[in-house]
Parts: structure tokens; sequence; C-alpha cells
């Protein structure tokens, strides 16, 4: 029998499309691969942005204002993204000229979080930092 090989794509629904475009294309730099007229013709309801190796996030818009985040029940825990663990100081340099504060580090990963609170990653798992670099 067959398993799945890797990740097709995650959906993660916001409140505010524009604002959660501008962080992961202009924070995290995303490409923007499709975007999904609302079914009445006034604006979006989902844009797709390039995660790499066929693999997308779907950005969808949340039909209820107000819609709360799940918090410690189901729903989505972390996103996280590879990056190089030469590129981190570069990262956490990015995220901080961009207004958005790391709420965590680990040796492998720095965490953030998005416009609307969904908590993001970016780890280079399995390459720890150095020790002094902490």
């Amino acid at each position: 029998m067959s398993r799945p090989t890797a990740v097709h794509h995650i959906a993660i629904k916001v409140q505010d499309l524009v604002r959660a475009e501008r962080f992961f294309v202009q924070t995290l730099g995303l490409g923007v691969l499709r975007r999904w007229p609302a079914p009445d013709g006034q604006g979006e309801r989902s844009l797709w942005l390039d995660l790499g190796a066929g693999a997308f996030l779907a950005l969808e818009k949340s039909s209820s204002e107000g819609e709360p985040l799940a918090a410690d029940g189901p729903g989505l825990h972390l996103l996280a993204l590879r990056i190089g663990r030469a590129e981190r100081p570069a990262w956490i340099d990015r995220l901080a000229k961009a207004g958005v504060p790391v709420y965590d580090q680990t040796a492998f990963t720095i965490y953030c979080k998005d416009p609307e609170g969904n908590r993001i990653g970016l780890s280079h798992w399995p390459d720890p930092v150095q020790p002094e670099a902490e």
C-alpha cells in the first residue's frame, strides 16, 4: 500500500486576506501562485502561495467576522517553513525590520505569529545552531 509522500497544500482561514497576504508575501517572501475571486465578484476568497516542491499555502477568507482562533483545542497548531541554518540571523533581522516579534526560539526553529495570531515556525531541523549563537 502506498503512503503520502509530501505535503500537497495547507489551508489557513484568515479574517483579513490583504493583511495576511502582506505578511506571507512581503515578510516571508512567498510567491503568489493563484488568486480565487469571491463568489459575488467582490474581492478575493482565496490566495494560493508557493511553498516549493509543488506544495502551496492556501489563505482562505473566513466567512464569519470575529471567528475565534483555535488556541489549545483542535486546529492548526503551527505552520513550519524550512530555512537554512546559516540564514537564521538574517531571518531574525528580517522579521524585526517588518515589526514581527520572535516570541520563542529553539536550537532549530524561530517562532513568530502571522497578523491573525497563527503560529509560524522557520525551522532548520535537523541542523542546530551552534551553542554560542543562542
